[in-house]
C-alpha cells in the first residue's frame, strides 16, 4: 500500500508509520517542523514533507490517509484526500485495525506508560515471544526507533486516552497504571474520563484480562462488574511480596517505576513466562527516552531529561530523584505544557515542586490546536511562580522565573555544582535546553 502521514512526527504515528515502512509499505507524510524522528523515517525510506501542510504533499496514488489528532478538518491534505476518495483514518483508527487483528496488550493510564509499554516490550522479547511494539518514546535496545516489528501474535502498544482514542483499541489484555484528572481541554471532568476508562475495559472479552493498579483510588472505583462480568481482573500493589526483590534489582528510580515493573511481572505470569526471565530483563532496563534520561555532566552536576508534565508525574519524578541524591542539590528546570492544562491543575502544579531545593519555570508551551485565547490571559509560569512564593514565603530566592532557554542556560552554568541533579522537564521543546545545556551552542 501507499499510505500517507499527516503528523508523521507525532511520537504515536511516527512509530505506526515506521511499522507499515518495514511492512514493504511505500510511506509518506508531513510535519509542521523537522526532528530526530523524521530524520530515521526519511533513513528507512519515508518521503516526508517539512513546513507547512499543503495540498500538492498529497497525490492520487496514495492508498490510504492517516492523520493525527492535531489535524483539523480544514487541513488542506485532508481535505484533499476526502475529495479524491481517499479512505482516511486517524492514528487510533489505524492502530485499532491492527489491534483487532493480533494478540494484543494495552497499557493504559494517566502515567507510565511509556515506561511500562517498554519494560513489557523487552520481557516479551527475552521470552522469545517476538512482539510487534508501538510506543510513545524510543528505546536504544531498537536503534533509538519508538517501533519494533516481531513476527508473533503478539502487539504491545502504548494506549492513549486523550481524545478517548484508546476506544478504537480491542485488546485481549490491558494495563491499567492510574486514572486521575488529566487532558482537560477535552475531559468536562473526572467522572467523564471514568466513565471512558469505563468503556474501554468494557471492549475486554470473555478471555480478557485486566491487570489494574490496587492502589489507585480511581481505577478502584471505576465500574467495571456490571460493564463486562466475563474477563477476568488481577491486581498488583507494592504491597505484595515481590516488591523487595523488585526494588533490589531496577536500575530506575522511584516506587512508580517500582509499581510499573510489578504490572509487568503480572502479565508476564498471565503469559507464563517464568519470573527468571522477567526479572532478568526487569535489571537490565535503563529507561527510556527523555524518562530521567541522563544527559552528562556539567560542573560536575548530573543533567537528566524528562518528559513528564503533569503534576502527579512531577512530584513521583522528584520523589524518586531524592532517594539518590547525596550531598548536593536537587533542581528543577520546567516547562509547563499547554495553558488549559496548567489553568486547570494550578493549584496542584503549585504544590509539585515541594521536593526539589531549586525551582525554575520557563514560559508555557502553547500546543496548536488545543489553546483558548481566552485561558492564556488568565495564566503564565510568572501568576504560577507567584502562588508558589506564597506557599512557601522563604524560599524566594529558590524558586525563579526565566524567560529563555539561552539566559536559562548561563545561570545554570553559573550556579550548577558538583553533586547536584538537575532535571530538565516538559512535553514541548524543553529538551533543546538540556541539548544546549550539555552540548553547549547558543539558543537559535
Amino acid at each position: 500500500m501507499k499510505i500517507h502521514f499527516i503528523g508523521i512526527g507525532g511520537i504515536g504515528a511516527s512509530g505506526l508509520a515506521g511499522f507499515c515502512l518495514s511492512k514493504g509499505h511505500e510511506v509518506s507524510g508531513s510535519d509542521l517542523s523537522d526532528s530526530q524522528i523524521i530524520k530515521a523515517l526519511k533513513k528507512q525510506g519515508a518521503k516526508i514533507f517539512v513546513g507547512p501542510h499543503d495540498s500538492a504533499n498529497l497525490t492520487n496514488r496514495v492508498d490510504l490517509v492517516v492523520y493525527t489528532a492535531a489535524a483539523t478538518p480544514d487541513n488542506p491534505e485532508l481535505k484533499k484526500a476526502k475529495k479524491l476518495g481517499i479512505k482516511c483514518q486517524s492514528y487510533a483508527e489505524a492502530l485499532g485495525d491492527l489491534t483487532k487483528r493480533m494478540f494484543t496488550i494495552a497499557v493504559s493510564g494517566m502515567h507510565g506508560k511509556s515506561t511500562t509499554t517498554a519494560m513489557l516490550a523487552l520481557v516479551l522479547e527475552k521470552a522469545g515471544l517476538d512482539p510487534t511494539v508501538i510506543v510513545g518514546t524510543r528505546l536504544r535496545e531498537w536503534g533509538n526507533r519508538n517501533f519494533r516489528v516481531g513476527k508473533s501474535k503478539y502487539l504491545v502498544i502504548e494506549a492513549d486516552e486523550y481524545n478517548a482514542s484508546f476506544l478504537n483499541y480491542w485488546p485481549r489484555i490491558i494495563i491499567l497504571t492510574n486514572v486521575e484528572e488529566e487532558h482537560l481541554d477535552y475531559y468536562k471532568n473526572l467522572r467523564h474520563i471514568m466513565a471512558t476508562f469505563e468503556k474501554y475495559v468494557s471492549h475486554l472479552k470473555k478471555d480478557g484480562v485486566l491487570v489494574a493498579n490496587g492502589e489507585d483510588k480511581n481505577v478502584e472505583n471505576l465500574k467495571l462488574p456490571n460493564l463486562n462480568p466475563q474477563f477476568k481482573s488481577k491486581n498488583y500493589s507494592l504491597k505484595q511480596k515481590e516488591t523487595e526483590q523488585i526494588k533490589k534489582i531496577l536500575k530506575v528510580s522511584g516506587e512508580h517505576n517500582i509499581s510499573n515493573a510489578l504490572a509487568v511481572l503480572t502479565v508476564a505470569r498471565i503469559l507464563k513466562i517464568p519470573d527468571k526471565i522477567t526479572y532478568g530483563a526487569l535489571s537490565r532496563f535503563r529507561g527510556t527516552w527523555r524518562r530521567m534520561e541522563y544527559k552528562g555532566l556539567v560542573n560536575g552536576a548530573k543533567i537528566y531529561d524528562d518528559y513528564g508534565h503533569h503534576p502527579t508525574e512531577i512530584k513521583a519524578t522528584l520523589r524518586g530523584t531524592r532517594e539518590s541524591l547525596k550531598n548536593g542539590r536537587l533542581w528543577i528546570i520546567f516547562q509547563p505544557h499547554q495553558y488549559q492544562r496548567t489553568y486547570k491543575l494550578f493549584n496542584q502544579f503549585a504544590n509539585a515542586f515541594n521536593d526539589a531545593d531549586r525551582v525554575i519555570l520557563l514560559p508555557i508551551y502553547s500546543v496548536a490546536g488545543r489553546e483558548r485565547e481566552s485561558i492564556k490571559k488568565k495564566v503564565s509560569s510568572e501568576k504560577l511562580i507567584d502562588a508558589m512564593h506564597k506557599l512557601i514565603p522563604g524560599r524566594r530566592r529558590e524558586i525563579l522565573c526565566a524567560d529563555s532557554f539561552q539566559r536559562t542556560k548561563d545561570y545554570l552554568k553559573k550556579e550548577l555544582r558538583k553533586n547536584d541533579i538537575c532535571i530538565i522537564m516538559g512535553a514541548g521543546d524543553a529538551y533543546k535546553l538540556t541539548e544546549l545545556l550539555v552540548k553547549g551552542g547558543k539558543a537559535k
